[in-house]
């Protein structure tokens, strides 16, 4: 204890002795003028980041500062003692419900560690408010740049990193703020890039299919309501209560042999309909109970923004029978235009874009990359896009290699004009894994499908 204490009191006394000891030609500049992008912000009145304890591995000799903004987001702000002049800058995935926090900035350095150690100051922000916001959420990431600038150092370049659900917020801030070039390059990981709109369509599924097979959210004997708002505000449902029936009906906590035959079956329908693995039934669940819920109740005035109507599920034992009882909804058209405002993607980024998608992402599916593709395609960006893909099964990280081959490829690319390639980027993985350690799993000649092949095709207003 008293180590740990001497330690933190050392790193704490020489942080502001690093800070002066910077590069000069990275000391910060005069006060930032406001550009013409809605973003209110006097920053030369926000107070200074004041110096904290680093969370461990994030590199020796690292120095860390953190605050809370003027909005109520608070940040975390990661400099390496052998820093390259270059800032990433995180968006964070989630969306996290509730208040802020500073915990969630400290478990995104943790976890991305692998950036400060590869020498690039990282900075975060918790987002002034939970919930699904993304314009909101891309305005508080665009707020910590000016912040950081303003009140740390200038950096010579800056690549805006978005990570699941905070991909379509860096990809959001990187389409509304473009004057005077605040970021160099964008990264996108695992990136939920469908739009709003669309990427969310399979939670709906889901929501209606597991109600046709277990009748227990809501059960029966509790007031019934549109499963497509999530769930009401006056419920007392909690995440626990929801694991427990999800558990009685498909026992998802049990081996696959001690199931019983009615439970295995309707594991094997959820899992063949939805093209979900098993392992997330219930996260899936989670997310379309309580976030379609901040989405109805907090953003779109109590209306659903999602819809099944003339969706035509398969690969059930009875599709028929499935198709006829499960319940429809027709998503409200005004919800549509307010969530399609906030969280719909144009595609006009005008700088490189590099992205990382794990083919058995268990979260986001990889048919979202192709509707992305899409997107940026029918912008007349399609060029500033190189889209990279592994054989991995996870979700949140991937492998300390991976990320970095795409940050020296997305370097280059920013500072030579040398474009990457899916195969140049392996490459580069494999060499990283030989200091690195851990794995390269990047296929090169993978091409997702559309997400209308995995999703099925609905109605839209």
């Amino acid at each position: 204890m008293k180590m740990t204490l001497l330690s933190s009191t050392l790193r704490l006394a020489g942080a502001l002795v690093l800070m002066a000891a910077w590069p000069a030609s990275f000391a910060k500049t005069p006060t930032m003028p406001e550009g013409p992008d809605g973003l209110v912000f006097n920053v030369a009145s926000e107070a200074a980041p004041a110096p904290v304890p680093c969370p461990a591995g994030v590199g020796e000799g690292t120095t860390c500062l953190s605050g809370k903004d003027s909005a109520g987001a608070f940040y975390l702000i990661a400099m390496p003692k052998a820093w390259n002049g270059d800032l990433v800058l995180h968006a964070h995935g989630g969306p996290f419900l509730g208040a802020p926090t500073a915990r969630r900035v400290a478990e995104d350095l943790e976890r991305w560690s692998i950036m400060p150690r590869l020498g690039y100051a990282w900075a975060a922000s918790s987002y002034r408010q939970g919930g699904v916001a993304v314009t909101a959420a891309a305005e508080d990431t665009e707020r910590l740049r000016r912040l950081f600038i303003e009140k740390v150092a200038k950096p010579r370049h800056v690549y805006l990193h978005g990570q699941s659900w905070g991909a379509s917020v860096a990809a959001k801030g990187a389409e509304r703020f473009t004057v005077g070039k605040p970021y160099d390059a964008v990264l996108l990981t695992a990136g939920v890039l469908g739009g709003g709109t669309r990427s969310y369509d399979f939670r709906l599924d889901l929501r209606v299919v597991y109600q046709f097979l277990c009748r227990n959210h809501p059960r029966p004997d509790e007031p019934q309501y549109p499963l497509n708002i999530g769930l009401p505000t006056e419920s007392a449902l909690t995440h626990a209560d929801l694991a427990q029936r999800v558990e009685d009906c498909l026992a998802l906590k049990k081996p696959a042999a001690e199931r019983t035959p009615e439970q295995a079956a309707k594991v094997k329908t959820i899992v063949d309909v939805i093209h979900i693995p098993e392992r997330s039934i219930l996260s899936h669940l989670n997310w379309a109970t309580w976030h379609f819920q901040d989405i109805a109740h907090k953003r779109t005035g109590g209306a659903s923004p999602f819809g099944n109507a003339g969706a035509v599920y398969a690969g059930s034992a009875d599709d028929a029978a499935l198709n006829a009882g499960v319940l429809r909804y027709r998503a409200d058209a005004k919800a549509v235009a307010t969530l399609s405002a906030d969280a719909d993607l144009t595609g006009r980024i005008p700088v490189p874009v590099l992205t990382v998608h794990a083919i058995h992402d268990p979260t986001a599916m990889v048919e979202l990359q192709d509707s992305f593709g899409r997107t940026m395609t029918a912008a007349g960006r399609g060029d500033a896009l190189v889209q990279t893909y592994t054989g991995d099964h996870d979700h949140s990280y991937l492998s300390d290699p991976t990320y970095a081959a795409l940050m020296q490829a997305l370097t280059a690319w920013t500072t030579q004009g040398s474009k990457p390639t899916p195969a140049s980027i392996a490459a580069a993985c494999d060499k990283a894994r030989a200091m690195l350690g851990s794995t390269c799993r990047f296929e090169p000649a993978y091409r997702p499908k559309a997400l209308e092949r995995r999703v099925p095709a609905r109605e839209r207003p």
